[in-house]
């Protein structure tokens, strides 16, 4: 959210909220600093809007210069939003974890109810539709839960920049947002274009357009090695879970295209499930 403020009695602005904090967490910017932002009447002290008031309840500690202060210390299973950092590492394997898995289960889905796999395979419209149950239920678990499995594994969760959950209405706008933007419908080259702008957005905004425009940020707590675990059995089963249903027809397709695999394909056949009566 762009911010205002008076500062030295001169209107500085805008200035992103999480840029606020860094100021207000270094000492640079005081309770009483005139602030404005777009939705109020007038201007007012930092401390009496909402967004920034927390701030303030504990002391503020500046550090000399020339070291580092300590890493925040945080007991394990709670969350902790450092500012300034939207952890894109840690969200983008919480969200191919979620597609991934979705996808292995719909593929496997698509296999039991006889459909034909290779004219699905071949059809873009109906993998954009793939997606969409998915983004449906991603908007339940972070207007619920705050979270999803992949998220929760990863010790993320999503919450508005006053630490409140989001409503359906904002889950839902940042679910749409995430399936234009951010992984562009799921046509190939698409995906990529999307993954850099968002790379380019967290790296100059602090974090991507869709928690941008919303609102939005992410809290996360350290690394559990048991959710670690789980996460790389649960990535591994859903590769298996789409290659043992797409890869046959794929190979099947090859072969068409290039005969001198189909001897080679012979010999040693892909794993596929076994076919259906």
């Amino acid at each position: 959210m762009d911010i205002w403020i008076i500062q030295n009695g001169e209107k500085v602005g805008p200035i992103q909220d999480y840029e606020i904090r860094g100021k207000i967490e270094a000492g640079e910017l005081q309770a009483s600093t005139p602030a404005w932002h777009d939705g109020m009447e007038s201007w007012k002290p930092l401390v009496e809007i909402s967004l920034f008031a927390h701030e303030f309840e504990r002391p503020v500690e500046i550090h000399d210069t020339h070291t580092p202060p300590p890493l925040p210390e945080t007991e394990v299973g709670t969350f902790t939003f450092l500012k300034g950092n939207a952890y894109p590492l840690r969200r983008f394997w919480a969200r191919w974890i979620d597609l991934n898995f979705f996808s292995g289960i719909w593929w496997l889905a698509m296999y039991y109810a006889h459909r034909d796999i290779e004219s699905i395979i071949l059809n873009p419209w109906i993998i954009l539709l793939q997606y969409v149950p998915w983004f449906v239920l991603e908007t339940l678990l972070i207007h619920y839960f705050r979270s999803t499995p992949g998220k929760w594994l990863l010790g993320i969760e999503v919450v508005n920049d006053n630490g409140s959950s989001l409503s359906l209405a904002e889950s839902t706008r940042r679910s749409l947002l995430i399936l234009v933007m951010g992984i562009g419908f799921g046509f190939g080259w698409l995906v990529i274009v999307c993954q850099i702008l968002a790379c380019i957005t967290i790296k100059h905004r602090g974090r991507p357009l869709w928690d941008l425009i919303g609102g939005h940020h992410v809290n996360v707590r350290p690394l559990n090695p048991v959710g670690v675990t789980a996460y790389v059995v649960i990535l591994f089963t859903a590769f298996q879970l789409q290659f043992i249903v797409v890869a046959p027809y794929v190979m099947d397709t090859a072969v068409k295209i290039f005969p001198a695999l189909k001897e080679e394909f012979e010999k040693n056949p892909p794993w596929h499930l076994p076919k259906l009566p």
